[in-house]
Formats: structure tokens, sequence, C-alpha cells
């Protein structure tokens, strides 16, 4: 029976005391997620163009991308109990995300094929290895919060946003490698191929998003 129809025709109460702290408990993960993700965008970029890394501008950028997804998901959250504006919600915010994803992803392409012919090696940055490494560590235990939240709640668009900050954690280890091997032996190139290996993850985001591709919940799909 779906939920937005009940035998007598009135609309169900979805206020349970349950489903209330289910959504009390995904909006505390979220504020934690963007606040956590505007410092490591600020500190990420400012990094990035002080020591001249392609990889930590764009991990810097995808930041944003996930402060936008975290805000996405707040609203739908706050649209949890009320299933028209709910589906309409996430249809309109999956797509939003996933141009952004796009735009990062051939600013990425643009800017890593421009260090690697320019052979300009980028700077040591001690800032954006401890973030990196620390991104790679908190990443990954707020996305398994949100996902048990998701999953509770029987929410595929919830789930999808617990994917894109496993995707944050994915790329910090990425964007470490080609930072450290930088710092470690010199391997300028390193680091454009880091952010350009990116690109596809990106991409696949992207291209899901502006299709609406698994990102509603079970009532809307």
């Amino acid at each position: 029976m779906r939920l937005d129809v009940v035998p007598n025709g009135e609309p169900p109460n979805l206020r349970t005391p349950g489903r209330t702290a289910l959504v009390r408990r995904g909006l505390a993960l979220n504020w934690m997620t963007i606040a956590y993700n505007v410092v490591e965008a600020v500190v990420a970029i400012g990094a990035g163009v002080t020591a001249g890394s392609v990889a930590l501008l764009g991990f810097g950028l995808d930041s944003v991308i996930e402060v936008t997804a975290s805000g996405a998901a707040q609203w739908r959250l706050r649209a949890d109990f009320e299933l028209e504006r709910r589906a309409r919600v996430e249809r309109t915010t999956h797509r939003i995300i996933g141009w952004s994803f796009l735009a990062l992803a051939l600013y990425v392409v643009v800017d890593g094929a421009k260090a690697l012919l320019s052979r300009e090696p980028p700077e040591r940055s001690v800032v954006g290895l401890v973030l990196l490494a620390l991104s790679a560590i908190v990443m990954p235990v707020l996305a398994r919060a949100k996902r048990r939240v998701a999953r509770e709640m029987s929410s595929r668009a919830l789930d999808a946003e617990a994917t894109q900050t496993s995707l944050c954690a994915y790329l910090s280890v990425i964007a470490l490698a080609g930072v450290a091997l930088n710092a470690a032996f010199g391997w300028w190139w390193a680091d454009p191929v880091a952010a350009l290996a990116m690109v596809p993850i990106i991409a696949r985001e992207g291209v899901e998003g502006v299709r609406g591709e698994a990102h509603c919940d079970d009532e809307c799909c």
C-alpha cells in the first residue's frame, strides 16, 4: 500500500516518533558534513592556489559540490513528511548536483592537461597532505552513519547522498597519493595525473544526476 493512500482516503500521519528521530539524526549528520566540507573547501583551495596543486584545487571544488549535495539532503529531509514535495525536491536537486559534477570534471580535465603540458611542478604542501589524510578518515565515518539513516528510512535519495560523501573520501585518497608522491620523490606529473584520475568518477556521478538515475526514494520510483 502506498504511504500517501489509506483506506479512508485521508493522508497518513508520517510524523511517528521513530521517523522523526531518523530525520533529526539525518539533519545533524548533514550539518556536520556541511561544516567539515566548508572548512575542507577553504583549506584545500587555499593550499592548492598557494602550492599550484591541481589535485588540491580539484579536491577543494569537490568539497563545494559536497556542500551542495548535503544541502540538497537537508532539503529532502525537511520535506520527508510531505510525499509530493519530497519527490519534486529529489528530482530537481539531483539534476542540479549532476550538472555541478560535470562542470567540476571539465575544470579538472582542462587544468590537469594544462599542468602536464606546461610541466610546471607544484610546490610541496604540508597543509594539503594533512587535510587529505584527515578527510580520508572523517568522510567514511560520516558516510557510514548517513547510509544507516538512509536505509532505515528506505530512502534511495539519502543513500545516494551518502555515496557522494564516500566519493569525497575516495577522492581524498587519490589526491593524497598524487601530492605525497610529488612531496616525497619530486614526481611533478603525479599531481595532475591524480587529479585526472578523479574525472571518470566525478563524470559518472554527474551523468547519473542529470539523468535523474538512482536518486529517488521508493515512493517516487
